[in-house]
């Protein structure tokens, strides 16, 4: 096999390996109803080059799961992700485990720190149901049940270059955003004990 050959069919192979583990995170955990519910946000980016719905059940209600969503982002409690993997790139996330009063609110237009020198506008912020933040998407949480939800993480790219550097980042993206309700759901079941 030549060199070009072998570049050929390991490009090949990288984009087949790409193809298909986007298949399996791009919806991950959410149901056709997940995927088809109207979310706060979703007018931002009406007609998106990709849309991805992520969702993951917690058995806490509803409102006992949004004090979580509330307090996201690196000024305040970090995103319950991959917090080690964060830190490694400047992100200096803190860890908590708790809900503070102090951070359960974000004002419409004003930054939602990721990094100590970046942030991203919040564009809507309903309280008890999803913030909805530019440039990253929708977090929300939804009765499923008296005793049960679900949180939701919704993402809407829209048309432009940027939306080909999502495609190719979507995978480690995805990999973040599926600790992230991970991290919800532990800490929102285990304050339910």
């Amino acid at each position: 096999m030549t060199r070009r050959a072998a570049l050929a069919a390991f490009a090949v192979l990288a984009v087949a390996g790409h193809v298909l583990a986007v298949r399996r995170v791009r919806w991950w955990g959410a149901t056709g109803g997940d995927r088809a519910l109207a979310l706060p946000g979703d007018e931002l980016v009406p007609r998106p080059a990709v849309a991805a719905t992520r969702a993951i059940a917690v058995n806490r209600p509803a409102e006992a799961v949004w004090p979580w969503i509330a307090q996201i982002g690196q000024d305040r409690a970090g995103f319950y992700s991959l917090r080690r993997l964060e830190n490694l790139v400047g992100c200096r996330m803190p860890d908590t485990d708790r809900i503070h009063p102090e951070w359960q609110h974000r004002e419409e237009g004003a930054g939602l720190p990721i990094h100590p020198r970046m942030s991203l506008p919040v564009r809507r912020f309903v309280p008890g149901e999803a913030i909805a933040v530019e440039g990253w998407g929708t977090l929300a949480v939804v009765p499923d049940g008296a005793e049960r939800s679900r949180v939701l993480m919704r993402n809407r790219v829209p048309r432009s270059p940027l939306a080909l550097a999502y495609v190719l980042f979507e995978v480690p993206h995805a990999v973040m955003e599926i600790a992230m309700l991970r991290g919800i759901r532990r800490r929102a079941e285990a304050t339910g004990a």
